[in-house]
C-alpha cells in the first residue's frame, strides 16, 4: 500500500526543507523525501537574496529595491517582495544563530578565496568579519587545511579596497592533526576543549591554539579563522579565543565540506522535526503516475518501488548540478515528472564560447504559473497538484546574481504554504 500524506516534498536542500517546514507549521501532514544527504553541507552557510542584477550591476546595497525590475520570468517576480520577506522571517525564527534580519541592506562578508560576498543573512560567527568594519584583521590559515590560503586571501581583500589593513599567516594546528582530517574533527576537539600534545605535554586545545596565534598578532583588533570553530558550542569557542587573544574572533565561510552548511542543515531538520514533519533520506524518487494530476510517486528502495501518495506535491530536486534538471545531447528535461524545460533546439546555443560568458544553460529549469505550478510549452499547467521550488526553477542565474539561497527559501516557503492550503 502507498505511504500517504497531505503534502509530499521531493528534495532535501534549502528549498525542500523550507517548503516542508512551511507546510508542516500550518498543520498539514507533511513528508520530505530526498535521495542524497542535503546539499547544504556543500554550501557556505550564507543566505543571499540578490547580490547583483542580471546585467551584472552591483554589489547591490538593497536587494529588495532591485527585485521589481528583474525580468518577468525570474522566480522573485513570481513570488513577490512580500512573500520573500515572509520567508526570511520564518528563516530568522527557526535559525536563531544568524544575523542580518535587522536591515534590508546586504552585508559584505569576506570568503575563503578573498572575495567579498553581498549577503542578506550570515552566521553569527561571521559577524565580526564584515568588510564594512574598519578594524584591522589577521587571517589565520592552517598548514593542514590547504583550501584556505590566508596570505592569498588577505592579498585579495587588500586588492578589493577594504577599509582596513589585513594580512594572513599560516600556522600548525596544535596536536598536528592529519592533513586529511575532516573539518568536524577540528570542530569537535574545540567543542570539548580536549587536550593536545604540545612539546611533550598535554594542554587544552583552545589555550594552545590561542598561544600560537598570539605569537603572530601585531595589534590587529580582529582575527579570522577558517570555519572550524566548534559545532555544538561555536559561541563558546569564539568567546574563549577572543578572551585569550584580546581580539574579536570570526569565522571565514569555506567551500565544501562546509561546517556552517552542516550547522544550517541541522537547524532546519530540527525545526522540521519540531513542527511535526516527517523525512526520509537515502532513496530516490524514480517515477510517477497521473495525467493532469499526480496520483503517486515511486521511491526505489533495495530494488523495490515503494508507492507514495499525497494530495499535493512539491518538486525541489535542484538544478543541473543536483540532477533535478538533466540533459542529453538532444534535450534538457526534468526527470521525475517530465516537466517542460524551455531550451533552444540547437545545443550549441545552450552556451557561449567564453568561459565566463552569458550561458543560456545557467537559466535552465522549469517555468511556472503565478502559483508555482510547472507549465508546458503552450503555457498550460502540467499538474494541478504539483509546485516547484528552488534551483529546479528556470529564468535566473543564481551563481552570477548571488541569489540562490534567497530563491530557494522564498519559493520553498510559497510552494509549501500553498500546497498545505490546498491539501486542507
Amino acid at each position: 500500500m502507498a505511504i500517504e500524506s497531505d503534502v509530499l516534498v521531493i528534495g532535501g536542500g534549502l528549498a525542500g526543507l523550507t517548503s516542508a517546514l512551511a507546510s508542516a507549521r500550518v498543520g498539514a501532514d507533511t513528508r520530505l523525501v530526498s535521495y542524497k544527504q542535503s546539499t547544504l553541507r556543500n554550501a557556505s552557510g550564507l543566505v543571499d537574496v540578490l547580490g547583483y542584477t542580471p546585467a551584472g550591476e552591483g554589489p547591490l546595497t538593497d536587494p529588495y529595491a532591485a527585485i521589481p525590475s528583474l525580468p518577468t520570468e525570474h522566480p522573485y517576480r513570481t513570488v513577490g517582495v512580500e512573500r520573500i520577506r515572509e520567508a526570511l522571517s520564518l528563516f530568522d525564527e527557526v535559525v536563531p544563530n544568524y544575523r542580518g534580519g535587522h536591515t534590508d541592506t546586504n552585508a559584505l562578508v569576506p570568503t575563503h578565496g578573498g572575495t567579498i560576498k553581498p549577503t542578506a543573512r550570515y552566521p553569527a560567527g561571521a559577524s565580526a568579519g564584515l568588510a564594512s568594519d574598519g578594524r584591522d584583521v589577521l587571517l589565520v590559515g592552517l598548514e593542514s587545511m590547504v583550501d584556505f590560503d590566508a596570505p592569498h586571501a588577505a592579498a585579495h581583500l587588500e586588492a578589493a579596497g577594504v577599509p582596513f589593513d589585513v594580512r594572513g599567516v599560516t600556522i600548525r594546528f596544535p596536536g598536528d592533526l592529519r592533513a586529511d582530517a575532516k573539518v568536524t574533527r577540528y570542530a569537535k576537539l574545540l567543542d570539548t576543549n580536549g587536550d593536545v600534545a604540545v612539546r611533550g605535554r598535554n594542554r587544552p586545545v583552545r589555550e594552545a591554539l590561542a598561544e600560537r596565534v598570539n605569537a603572530e598578532l601585531d595589534g590587529e583588533a580582529r582575527v579570522g579563522f577558517p570555519a572550524i570553530l566548534g559545532d555544538d558550542d561555536t559561541a563558546g569557542v569564539r568567546a574563549a579565543l577572543s578572551d585569550a587573544l584580546g581580539a574579536a574572533v570570526f569565522e571565514v565561510p569555506m567551500g565544501p565540506p562546509s561546517l556552517p552548511g552542516l550547522r544550517l542543515e541541522d537547524a532546519l531538520f530540527d525545526a522540521l522535526d519540531r513542527a511535526g514533519g516527517r523525512f526520509e533520506t537515502g532513496n530516490p524518487v524514480v517515477d510517477s503516475d497521473g495525467e493532469g494530476r499526480i496520483e503517486r510517486v515511486y521511491i526505489e528502495k533495495n530494488g523495490a518501488r515503494i508507492p507514495n501518495s499525497a494530495d499535493q506535491y512539491v518538486l525541489a530536486t535542484g538544478g543541473l548540478v543536483g540532477k533535478g534538471v538533466d540533459s542529453d545531447r538532444g534535450r534538457v528535461y526534468e526527470p521525475i515528472f517530465d516537466c517542460h524545460v524551455p531550451h533552444a533546439d540547437d545545443r550549441y546555443e545552450w552556451f557561449e564560447g567564453e568561459a565566463f560568458g552569458d550561458h543560456d544553460f545557467a537559466r535552465f529549469g522549469v517555468r511556472t504559473d503565478e502559483d508555482l505550478r510547472p507549465v508546458g510549452g503552450d503555457g498550460s499547467v502540467e499538474f494541478d497538484n504539483l509546485r516547484a521550488a528552488g534551483s529546479v526553477l528556470g529564468g535566473y542565474d543564481f551563481a552570477a546574481e548571488k541569489s540562490g539561497s534567497g530563491v530557494s527559501i522564498s519559493t520553498g516557503y510559497a510552494a509549501g504554504r500553498r500546497a498545505a492550503q490546498e491539501a486542507q
